[in-house]
C-alpha cells in the first residue's frame, strides 16, 4: 500500500503525521519502526496517527506510537503537531479543539502568531498513579514537593540521583543538574527509564536553572531515547521546578531544538504549553 504522510517537527521534535480519517491504518510495531528509521524509513522521533474521535465532545482521536514501535499515552510536542496538521489539512475550521487521547482529553488551540497552545491537563503527583512504586524508598521533601532517591549501578558503582516523580499523562522522572551540557543524559538515561520503580518505565528528564522563570532542559525519553525536545518533559520540569520552590510560573524552556513555553497556576490546575509546530514535507511511502 501507498501511505501518504506529512513530516513535522516541534522545537526538533520530528513527527510522521498520518491522516487516519482519509485512508486505512493498521500497522504492526515492526512497520511503525521501520516507518521511524533514519536510514531505511522517513525518520522521526514518533508517529502521530489522526482519528475520528471516538468521545463525545471531542474533535478528534490522537495515538502516537515511538520509535520503537510502542503506542503511548501522551506528546505535548506531537499535540501542537497534531492542532496545526488538522488545521492545514481542513480537516477542521477551529482554531482550538477538543483532542482524545490514551490519557484523556487535551485542547489545542492555534495562536495569532502561528504558534500553538496545548491545556494538557492537570500534572498527576500521586506517585502510585504515575506510576511509581515507593516501597523501600525515603522520599526527601524540598518546598511542596519529595525528592525521591533512585539507585543506578554504574561500571559497578552505585550512584544515587534525587528525582521528583510525576505525571502528564506519561511518566517522568525529573533531576536537576549544573550544567546540562556535561549532565551524563546518554549513560544514566536509560538506567532512570527502565529503573524497576518505574513498572511502565519513565521519561528521564535532565533540568538547569537559569533563572526563576528560565531552565534549559534535556530529555531522555521512554522508547525514543534523547530527543531534542519534548513537551511533556517541558511541563513536567516546570511542574517540578514550581513545587520545589525554584521557579515561577510562566516558564522559558530552552531545550536542544527549540524555546517551549510553560504556564501552571498551582496543584489540581492545567498546564499550558506554547511552542512551534512546523510542517517539513509531504510525501508517499510503499509499504
Amino acid at each position: 500500500m501507498k501511505l501518504k504522510f506529512t513530516k513535522m517537527h516541534g522545537a526538533g521534535n520530528d513527527f510522521v503525521v498520518i491522516d487516519a480519517i482519509n485512508q486505512r491504518i493498521d500497522f504492526s510495531p515492526a512497520q511503525w519502526q521501520a516507518l521511524a528509521d533514519r536510514r531505511f524509513g522517513i525518520g522521526a522521533d514518533q508517529m502521530l496517527v489522526v482519528e475520528p474521535s471516538t468521545q463525545p465532545g471531542c474533535d478528534f482521536r490522537y495515538r502516537i506510537f515511538n520509535s520503537d514501535g510502542g503506542e503511548v499515552e501522551q506528546c505535548g510536542n506531537g499535540a501542537r503537531a497534531f492542532a496545526k496538521f488538522v488545521a492545514e489539512k481542513g480537516l477542521t475550521d477551529r482554531r482550538s479543539i477538543a483532542v482524545e487521547t490514551m490519557a484523556g482529553v487535551i485542547a489545542p488551540r492555534l495562536e495569532d502568531d502561528g504558534s500553538v497552545t496545548v491545556d494538557m491537563g492537570a500534572p498527576v503527583l500521586e506517585p502510585a498513579l504515575v506510576p511509581f512504586d515507593t516501597e523501600g524508598l525515603q522520599g526527601q521533601p524540598q518546598g511542596q514537593d519529595t525528592l525521591w532517591p533512585l539507585v543506578l549501578e554504574l561500571a559497578g558503582e552505585k550512584e544515587t540521583v534525587l528525582v521528583s516523580v510525576l505525571s502528564m499523562g506519561n511518566p517522568h522522572a525529573v533531576q536537576v543538574v549544573a550544567d546540562i551540557d556535561t549532565a551524563p543524559v546518554e549513560l544514566t538515561g536509560p538506567l532512570i527509564e527502565l529503573h524497576p520503580h518505574f513498572p511502565k518505565r519513565v521519561n528521564a528528564g535532565f533540568m538547569q536553572v537559569v533563572d526563576r522563570q528560565h531552565i534549559r532542559l534535556r530529555v531522555f525519553e521512554r522508547g525514543a531515547g534523547e530527543t531534542l525536545a519534548c513537551g511533556t518533559g517541558a511541563c513536567a520540569a516546570a511542574v517540578a521546578g514550581i513545587r520545589r520552590g525554584l521557579l515561577d510560573s510562566p516558564v522559558r524552556v530552552d531545550a536542544r531544538g527549540g524555546q517551549l513555553s510553560i504556564a501552571w497556576a498551582g496543584e489540581g490546575q492545567p498546564v499550558y504549553l506554547t511552542g512551534p509546530a512546523v510542517t517539513v514535507f509531504e510525501g508517499e511511502i510503499e509499504l
